[in-house]
C-alpha cells in the first residue's frame, strides 16, 4: 500500500533564500497529522508543494505513489480563508457542488448523483439544513464546515487543511476539530494549525516545520509546544535510547 504522502530529499527556496532544507518524511494512509511550526517556518510552502502548486528542483514528492500534479483527484483542500466574495449570490449547496466540477458534463448541469454527493457531504459536517441558505449569511465556523463539505464532495482519499480554525470562535473550533477527528477514521487528514494544544490532543503524529522537518508522536511533543511556545530558532532534537523528543534550549545569558 502506497503512503498517502512521501517526501524525499526535498530542498526548496526562492532566489537565494532556502525555505525548506533536506526534508524527508512519510504520512501513511489513514493517519491524522498535525503540521505545526513558527510563522515563516515553511508550513504553507510545504502544503503548496504537496498540492503541486510549486515546482521543485531538488527532491521527490509523491501522493499515493503519484507526482502531485498527477494526484489532483486523490485530495481535497480546505483553505484558511475563502477566496471569494461572501456577498456573491450563491447558496451553501451550490458552493459544495463546486467539489463535483470534475464530473460536470459539457452542457453544465449537475446530475442527481452530484447533488446527492453534495447533500451527503453537508450532512457529514452538520449543515444539511442550511443547504438552501445564502452563503453570505453563514458564521465563520459554518463557512469553514461548508468548505470542508466542498472538499469532501470530491470523494478524496486525503484531506488537506490550512489553519481552518484560524478565524473562528472557541465553540466553532471545537466543532471543527471534532469533525476532523471523525473524518480521520476513514480518510487521511493533514491539518496545518497554530492551535497546538488541541492538535496534540487530537492527532496521531505531529510534523514540525521550521526550515527542516521533524516528525513526532503527539505524546512526544514538548509541553512548551502545547502552549504555543516555539522558542524559535532554539529548537533541536535530543536523541535518547528509548525516545526522540523536542528539547527547549535556553539562550545564552
Amino acid at each position: 500500500m502506497k503512503p498517502a504522502i512521501k517526501v524525499e530529499n526535498l530542498t526548496f527556496g526562492y532566489s537565494d533564500s532556502i525555505v525548506l532544507k533536506d526534508v524527508n518524511f512519510q504520512i501513511e494512509e489513514g493517519e491524522f497529522i498535525g503540521i505545526i511550526g513558527p510563522n515563516g517556518g515553511g508550513k504553507s510552502t510545504l502544503l503548496k508543494i504537496v498540492m503541486g502548486l510549486l515546482d521543485i528542483r531538488c527532491g521527490k514528492v509523491e501522493i499515493f505513489g503519484h507526482a502531485p500534479k498527477e494526484a489532483l483527484n486523490f485530495f481535497g483542500y480546505v483553505p484558511q480563508h475563502p477566496g471569494f466574495d461572501k456577498s456573491f449570490p450563491i447558496s451553501v449547496l451550490e458552493l459544495v457542488l463546486e467539489g463535483r466540477l470534475k464530473w460536470l458534463p459539457w452542457w453544465g448541469v449537475f446530475s442527481k448523483k452530484d447533488i446527492q454527493a453534495a447533500e451527503e457531504s453537508l450532512e457529514q459536517v452538520g449543515l444539511l439544513d442550511l443547504a438552501g441558505r445564502s452563503l453570505g449569511t453563514l458564521s465563520g465556523g459554518q463557512m469553514q464546515r461548508a468548505l470542508i463539505a466542498r472538499a469532501l464532495a470530491s470523494n478524496p482519499q486525503l484531506l488537506l487543511l490550512d489553519e481552518p480554525t484560524a478565524s473562528v470562535d472557541k465553540e466553532a473550533e471545537a466543532q471543527i476539530f471534532s469533525l476532523l477527528k471523525s473524518l480521520s477514521r476513514r480518510i487521511t487528514v493533514v491539518l496545518v494549525t497554530h492551535d497546538l494544544k488541541t492538535a496534540v490532543e487530537m492527532v496521531d503524529r505531529v510534523v514540525c516545520v521550521e526550515r527542516e522537518v521533524s516528525c513526532f508522536k503527539a505524546s512526544e511533543v514538548c509541553e512548551h509546544f502545547a502552549l504555543g511556545l516555539y522558542h524559535a530558532p532554539l529548537l533541536t532534537k535530543e536523541m535518547k535510547k528509548d525516545n526522540c523528543r523536542l528539547q527547549i534550549i535556553k539562550p545564552d545569558a
